[in-house]
């Protein structure tokens, strides 16, 4: 079955300037029946010949090697036919995929459809391919996954069926949570929670790499926020960096540096990062965590938030600064500055396009995004970003003030103004909507060779140590 009509034109353009073998794969892509069954076996078996080509050129071509204008013709076709089979198909997908319970967490989403529909996302071996390779030389069968989560985000059934997966608590949590509750601390590997009076501490504890955030923090983090908000001994929590081995700021708190930049480079973070860091802990301290049997958005009230209280000493770059966007309120050390660099590394940076002009205005959150503003706290800019300025040295005072301030008159009302608020700027369809866009640019971002070339030539990455 062959692509008809202007797509087949285009392909059939297209086609003309490539291999023979990548040329007539093009051409004979199946057109969407409508049916599941049918367009499942038409598109599997599509996409494993496309594997066959893609595996054929024994590597990622460098980008001025005579093979990368092919390379990227067979993967943009690949991920082009994949996102539209699974827009025609979204519901059906992860119906099927979540079960009787009607949830599924993204990264479950991303890797079991593999079983149900042959080659629309990468295998486990194809993944456990990958794992071993540098970025720049990864054929990115994870680009799929991105094709697959977007496809289900732009349905708005299933996409915020998947974003309340997103906001239960992570299978972990329940292994901590009874401890917890009794001792009042817990140590991740990646973030600690500490509960002291009212008042449940989260802090960032990544001291080798500045508080930066990867792969091996994520879960821990997403733990530790799960205990924050389902504690029900603390009616507040608060954020903070902890101590870092770094010779400039040894053993001081720095926030975060953001995403880990040398193992993003040595090819460590994967693309699912990105997405499971947004949905999962980032979007708790935002919404709250959820619970199966109500709804996660601001109508149904199905969620366990609340307050948050940012506390930053030093920086706050990249994802670091993203964190302060979901905060309640925010001390920052007077010589605290925040950046947002994402834009000079390649990526996207988070939910910041949707959430940054909110507080800066579209003009200088450009400036941020997309030229590197840097934004020092101690400034009119900076304090449209943060509520208290705090002298250095005087941030356990400060956080003990804002705290008891906040209780003293009493959170009955927090979680209601706090609903309220995100009605009218960000309700869980808008970021359902964002993040469909989103999930789709990204998953092209991380495996672009510019990303690459910037991490060289901006990071310095070839020549650090992980």
């Amino acid at each position: 079955m062959a692509a008809s009509g202007t797509g087949k034109a285009a392909a059939s353009t297209q086609a003309a300037a490539l291999p023979s073998a990548i040329a007539g794969w093009l051409e004979e892509r199946p057109a969407l029946s409508g049916d599941f069954s049918r367009d499942r076996d038409a598109f599997s078996a599509y996409w494993a010949r496309g594997r066959a080509l893609l595996r054929g050129f024994g590597g990622r071509p460098k980008p001025d090697s005579p093979d990368a204008a092919a390379f990227d013709a067979l993967r943009l076709a690949a991920c082009e036919s994949r996102h539209d089979f699974g827009r025609a198909h979204a519901q059906t997908l992860y119906d099927r995929l979540a079960g009787a319970s009607g949830f599924i967490r993204a990264e479950r989403l991303a890797t079991e459809a593999a079983c149900l529909v042959p080659h629309l996302v990468p295998s486990a071996a194809e993944l456990a391919e990958e794992k071993g390779r540098l970025l720049a030389d990864k054929l990115g069968y994870e680009m799929d996954q991105g094709m697959l989560l977007s496809a289900v985000l732009d349905h708005p059934e299933a996409g915020l069926k998947l974003c309340h997966a997103m906001l239960l608590p992570h299978p972990g949590t329940a292994g901590h949570l009874d401890a917890f509750k009794k001792s009042g601390r817990a140590e991740l590997a990646g973030a600690t929670v500490e509960r002291r009076g009212r008042v449940a501490h989260v802090t960032l504890a990544n001291p080798r790499f500045l508080n930066a955030e990867d792969d091996r923090t994520m879960d821990a983090t997403e733990m530790a926020v799960d205990l924050a908000l389902l504690d029900p001994a603390t009616d507040i929590c608060v954020l903070r960096g902890g101590p870092v081995e770094h010779p400039k700021y040894a053993g001081k708190r720095v926030f975060s540096s953001g995403i880990n930049l040398t193992n993003l480079y040595r090819g460590e973070v994967s693309f699912l990062f990105y997405v499971v860091r947004d949905f999962g802990f980032v979007n708790k301290m935002f919404r709250g965590v959820a619970r199966p049997d109500r709804g996660a958005d601001e109508i149904s009230g199905g969620t366990k938030e609340k307050l948050w209280i940012a506390a930053v000493e030093h920086f706050a770059i990249g994802g670091g600064c993203q964190l302060l966007l979901v905060m309640d309120h925010i001390l920052a050390a007077r010589d605290a500055y925040a950046t947002l660099p994402a834009r000079k590394e390649g990526i996207i940076p988070g939910a910041a396009n949707l959430r940054l002009p909110r507080f800066l205005g579209d003009r200088i959150a450009r400036q941020a995004i997309m030229n590197e503003l840097r934004i020092a706290f101690d400034s009119d800019v900076g304090r449209l970003l943060c509520d208290d300025l705090v002298e250095p040295g005087a941030m356990d005072a400060a956080i003990e003030a804002i705290c008891g301030r906040l209780t003293n008159s009493g959170v009955v009302s927090a979680a209601g103004n706090r609903r309220a608020l995100r009605v009218a700027s960000e309700p869980l369809d808008l970021f359902r909507r964002y993040y469909a866009a989103y999930v789709r640019e990204q998953a092209w971002c991380h495996f672009s060779p510019a990303l690459v070339a910037n991490l060289e030539r901006f990071w310095d990455a070839s020549r650090r140590r992980a």
